[in-house]
């Protein structure tokens, strides 16, 4: 064979690998409440073939500085909002999110060494989704779940739950929920099998709902405190809210000096924060939605959000507004230097139904979250 040919034959392996390395993305589609597709990948948000999953274009991934809790769950978060359109705003509340948008979670764990379980064996361990260095999930290492979207109607925000077929390359509508059993495994190599409950479409009002009274589902997460971290891109690390104005995500007076802009402690970085900030910023992130003075648990007389102050109201010397089984037959609410002694840490390490808190969310117990809590619990001074 000619050198000639020999080198026309190369340029054309090269240009076709190239060809299929940068094969176009698909377009993201919206959908009438009338004809919400069963399958995820018609929506548009992920490109998914069984060994990874991507994101399409202009769905921007982003992260919490302190997340809800979720069975050990790694969320991969993601964001899309129609072309030429932008949030608004806010310093205390969600961003205001335009009509079209569309917020997907992709809850998924890192595989673990099987012990031999029918289950699907997973690590159990803090910590954030992490994209590779092309943007993408190697489906090799992890396993999905679940993808739960938000999306915005005129009519106000709409929950769709998605599960994960057993191949990994779809994920098919169960407005009924799920269940999937899993084990989760230590470092140490422990394991504990959970029953993982994927929610159901009325379940996800459990939790957004903030304002009981409007029954008004709202995203939980994107708040500026929250979004004001940095998040390594595939173009580099920036801070998220820094991107999304210069990406045109994000429009309102004020807030280009970040310094200026809220931020809520990480409750797992002990040299970020003092002890009672992450501990604060854990109740709020796991509970506020419900113990707050619009939320569902407002009859409890117990606000745990982060602007309240420490005080009766927040649970400091309060005694339960009803007794019974989730009192554990301990005085107050937070009694302060005596954790043991604390309702509120006594509903968090159980794991009856009847009793445990949050109530949605969770078959295990949040180990090093509770560990945070009990130890700002004991730090506290003072009577009751």
């Amino acid at each position: 064979m000619s050198s000639r040919r020999l080198i026309l034959l190369s340029v054309l392996s090269v240009l076709s690998l190239l060809i299929a390395c940068d094969k176009p993305k698909s377009s993201v589609n919206s959908f009438g409440l009338e004809n919400i597709p069963e399958r995820l990948s018609e929506w548009g948000l992920f490109d998914v073939d069984g060994k990874s999953l991507a994101l399409n274009d202009r769905v921007v991934p982003y992260d919490l500085n302190t997340p809800l809790f979720s069975d050990y769950a790694l969320k991969l978060r993601t964001v899309w909002m129609p072309p030429g359109a932008s949030a608004g705003y806010r310093t205390d509340t969600e961003l205001d999110f335009p009509v079209g948008t569309i917020i997907s979670k992709t809850f998924h764990y890192e595989y673990a060494d099987s012990t031999g379980s029918e289950s699907v064996s997973v690590v159990k361990a803090d910590r954030e989704a992490r994209l590779n260095a092309d943007g993408e999930l190697d489906l090799d290492e992890y396993f999905l779940a679940e993808s739960r979207l938000l999306v915005r109607y005129e009519e106000g925000w709409k929950a769709f739950p998605y599960v994960w077929n057993t191949d990994q390359t779809e994920a098919f509508l169960e407005p009924a929920g799920e269940l999937l059993n899993l084990e989760l495994v230590s470092g140490s190599g422990e394991s504990e099998p959970i029953v993982y409950v994927v929610p159901d479409s009325n379940q996800c009002a459990g939790c957004h709902t903030p304002d009981h009274a409007f029954k008004a589902l709202r995203p939980l997460g994107p708040k500026a405190r929250q979004l004001n971290r940095d998040y390594a891109y595939t173009s580099g690390t920036r801070n998220q809210l820094a991107y999304w104005i210069e990406t045109g995500l994000l429009r309102g007076a004020g807030i280009f000096d970040l310094s200026l802009a809220p931020a809520i402690a990480s409750w797992s970085k002990p040299g970020d924060a003092p002890l009672e900030d992450r501990a604060r910023a854990y109740l709020d992130a796991n509970c506020a939605h419900c113990h707050n003075p619009l939320g569902a648990a407002d009859t409890s007389a117990l606000n745990l959000n982060i602007e309240a102050n420490v005080d009766r109201r927040f649970g400091l010397c309060k005694p339960p507004v009803a007794v019974g089984r989730g009192s554990g037959n301990r005085p107050y609410d937070i009694y302060p230097g005596k954790a043991a002694e604390s309702i509120l840490l006594f509903r968090m390490e159980d794991a009856d139904p009847a009793i445990a808190m949050p109530e949605l969310g969770r078959a295990t117990n949040h180990v090093e979250g509770i560990a945070v809590v009990r130890d700002w619990i004991n730090s506290l001074s003072g009577t009751c």
